[in-house]
């Protein structure tokens, strides 16, 4: 099995809220962490703002009907209800004919562009990829062999972002290709931000490493 990561670029945003995030100067990104594919859906979604940006932004999105927020110190997250599923209906149709697993999170930019894993066989993901270029302009981040995780709640779902962006990008070639700053352009953070991403995963993985 092997584990893609997608990057899409559509025309004109796939979900209102993606809309929304482009509409709003204070926050770039939305990351979709769990939901339920049924008619009203419900779902559980990061943003890289604070509370009061947050909901603002879904006040003013249509088919939201109820949000509960939470904020931290990387931004907030939402637990997210609708009148009906409003995802564009080609989008879902690939996620529904595709043979293959897509692990959290989906990133929504606000520029458009979606990025996404998927795991599978090479034939079902070549199927996708297809699919996907049938849609939209897509492009293929990382292709990698699919480990199954002995810890899985080892690293947060942005710690494993970055350290995903972090291999894209080149940070860990020899000679190092890619800096802190590129992996920060890539997820939508800060420097910082990124940099403290990847020390607190650095130290998560080398620890279990040294613990087993």
């Amino acid at each position: 099995m092997k584990r893609i990561t997608f990057q899409t670029e559509y025309a004109e945003p796939v979900h209102p809220i993606q809309a929304a995030v482009g509409d709003t100067p204070a926050t770039t990104r939305a990351d979709l962490l769990c939901w339920s594919p049924t008619p009203d859906g419900t779902a559980l979604a990061w943003f890289d703002a604070a509370q009061a940006t947050i909901k603002a932004l879904l006040d003013g999105v249509n088919p939201v009907v109820d949000a509960s927020l939470h904020e931290d110190t990387t931004g907030t997250y939402a637990l997210i209800e609708e009148s009906q599923l409003e995802l564009r209906q080609a989008a879902l149709d690939i996620v529904a004919d595709a043979a293959v697993a897509f692990p959290p999170p989906v990133v929504f930019y606000g520029n458009g562009t979606v990025r996404f894993d998927a795991v599978g066989i090479s034939g079902a993901l070549n199927d996708l990829h297809g699919q996907l270029q049938k849609q939209t302009t897509v492009r293929i981040e990382t292709v990698q062999e699919y480990r199954p995780e002995s810890s899985p709640g080892l690293l947060t779902n942005r710690q494993r972002e970055a350290i995903s962006s972090a291999i894209s990008v080149g940070y860990y070639k020899i000679p190092r290709e890619g800096t802190v700053a590129d992996v920060a352009d890539t997820i939508g953070c800060s420097h910082s931000t990124a940099g403290e991403l990847l020390r607190k995963a650095e130290r998560s993985v080398m620890t279990a490493v040294v613990d087993q």
